[in-house]
């Protein structure tokens, strides 16, 4: 049968001369053709009836690729729900948590856990000697100020040791925006979880020591504490001279889990006038006696503050006992 082009519709002939794919007519090769040039068609067509109106009936055009119609809930969709659901249950976890903890009718369980991050032979001797008992400095601290305020218990916390933990918590992200730190913050709880082997009584509020050799590393990494979760994670020297240093550190960080906020400026590291201040009153103001744990430093002159030695030159002000409930 002679080919009939599908563009003018001529029917070639036997005595045509040219390519049997190219219409003698038109020129047109015939599978160049698109289907929508063979018949154009219109969304509906009128079709003869007995019936005096006509009926149109629609017609589908299947000239071009249909797209699938989704239905029901994605994949990601169901990710998000169940992402967001255990963020919910993890904000309400945290503030019961911080309901039962800071209404201070019993002593809080703190458990601390030695890291020696480099293995090396001086932390690894440093964390062999230490006991419960060399952190009772911390715990002497939080109950001597605990009675300065008149609060009605005589022991605030109890530490404890907790077995030497191998490996090193997320990092927290450098310049993170909000959703970054909100990451971190459920990577770390999820860690602390994770490697906590304490056989004992579960603990109100974890951290975590990171120990460094002072003759490698003489300046430390920032330390941190998160109310959310109570964990904090503390760097410190693995030396016995720098021992009541750490303990000022684990202290601050200790009270950042019970809600207590920076008292120094970032910029300076100078404690802030006057909630940075043991004692805002004092005439003459400068030099500072103690100084005001969160504010890290004592201040001896506007331009300049010092680490204490010791807790025993630190207090508790009052904003921060504001701010862990021991005052209204």
């Amino acid at each position: 049968m002679a080919m009939k082009c599908p563009k003018c519709g001529y029917q070639r002939k036997l005595t045509d001369d040219v390519p049997d794919w190219q219409c003698p007519e038109c020129g047109v090769a015939y599978h160049k053709v698109k289907a929508d040039e063979v018949a154009p068609q219109a969304d509906s067509e009128t079709i003869n009836s007995p019936i005096k109106t006509p009926v149109k009936i629609r017609l589908t055009d299947t000239s071009r690729p249909q797209r699938p119609v989704k239905r029901g809930i994605s994949f990601r969709h169901l990710r998000i729900t169940f992402l967001l659901i255990i963020l919910a249950a993890v904000v309400a976890d945290a503030w019961l948590t911080k309901v039962r903890t800071t209404d201070w009718d019993r002593p809080l369980r703190v458990v601390i856990y030695p890291i020696n991050p480099d293995q090396s032979a001086v932390a690894t001797d440093y964390i062999r000697g230490l006991r419960a008992a060399d952190f009772q400095p911390v715990a002497d601290f939080m109950a001597a100020e605990a009675a300065r305020y008149g609060l009605g218990i005589k022991e605030p916390v109890d530490l404890f040791m907790g077995p030497q933990v191998a490996g090193i918590p997320p990092l927290p992200p450098v310049g993170g925006d909000t959703w970054q730190i909100m990451l971190w913050s459920l990577k770390f709880r999820y860690w602390s979880f994770v490697v906590d082997e304490y056989d004992g009584p579960a603990p109100h509020i974890r951290i975590f020591v990171i120990y460094h050799d002072p003759e490698v590393t003489q300046a430390l990494k920032h330390s941190t504490g998160l109310e959310k979760g109570m964990i904090s994670v503390v760097h410190a020297f693995a030396a016995e001279r720098l021992r009541d240093q750490n303990h000022v550190v684990i202290a601050h960080e200790m009270l950042h889990t019970l809600g207590a906020s920076d008292k120094y400026d970032r910029s300076s590291n100078l404690p802030i006038y006057p909630d940075g201040y043991a004692d805002p009153q004092r005439s003459p103001l400068y030099p500072q006696v103690y100084a005001e744990i969160m504010a890290g430093k004592r201040a001896v002159s506007a331009s300049e503050a010092i680490m204490p030695d010791s807790l025993e030159q630190a207090l508790i002000g009052l904003r921060t006992a504001s701010e862990i409930g021991w005052t209204q």
